[in-house]
């Protein structure tokens, strides 16, 4: 099994099936999944998201996260007026507070250094979040954790080829482990991503 980087805390493995969004994305086993944006598309979060085989397993259009049916499978959604970079994740199409999975704040943002607290709903006081995400956005790579910073839950570095930059795509291969929801984590790195290139929808902009 692959390790993290020597620079990386020790890895505790998560307890199974952490089924934010549904346990229908969540695999027993490492899951190594390739998040592709396609660059030269004049629409905002036009993403694919494809196993090791290439297939596609998700998509992302505007301000939805789609099965490969297209029909929604969350609705991501930056908060106006928020101090501190709020998003809010929807079920389906909806943006109801009923609906509401998770959301994540900013906790800082240093020099392409992005910090995101990331809450589920049942946590109505937010003094601890149930996930960190930290990245440096000038390597495209992030780490997402479970609750405190010792137990990793996802890793994502991005994938530079000649070919994908004559294709004008991008590509971010993530490494989701064992029991981990990847709807969930393809939903932090599209907001990651939304945060740090300022492409972001609203609660009165929808992209499509």
């Amino acid at each position: 099994m692959t390790q993290p980087e020597a620079s990386a805390p020790s890895v505790a493995y998560a307890h199974p099936a952490v089924a934010v969004v549904s346990p229908h994305f969540c695999s027993p086993y490492p899951m190594d999944i390739a998040i592709v944006r396609k660059l030269l598309t004049i629409t905002h979060g036009s993403f694919v998201v494809t196993d090791v085989n290439g297939n596609i397993i998700l998509k992302v259009k505007g301000d939805h996260l789609l099965d490969t049916a297209g029909y929604p499978i969350l609705t991501l959604r930056q908060k106006l007026m928020s101090a501190h970079e709020r998003w809010q994740v929807f079920r389906g199409k909806s943006t109801k507070s009923r609906d509401l999975i998770f959301s994540t704040k900013r906790s800082s943002m240093v020099q392409f250094y992005t910090k995101l607290d990331v809450f589920l709903a049942h946590n109505k006081t937010e003094k601890v979040p149930d996930f960190k995400v930290k990245g440096s956005w000038s390597e495209k790579s992030c780490v997402v954790y479970a609750g405190d910073d010792s137990t990793i839950v996802a890793q994502m570095h991005k994938k530079r080829t000649v070919k994908s930059e004559l294709l004008g795509k991008d590509h971010f291969m993530v490494t989701v482990y064992p029991g981990i929801d990847y709807a969930f984590i393809v939903a932090l790195i599209v907001i990651l991503d939304e945060i740090n290139t300022a492409s972001i929808p609203t609660e009165t902009t929808h992209i499509s």
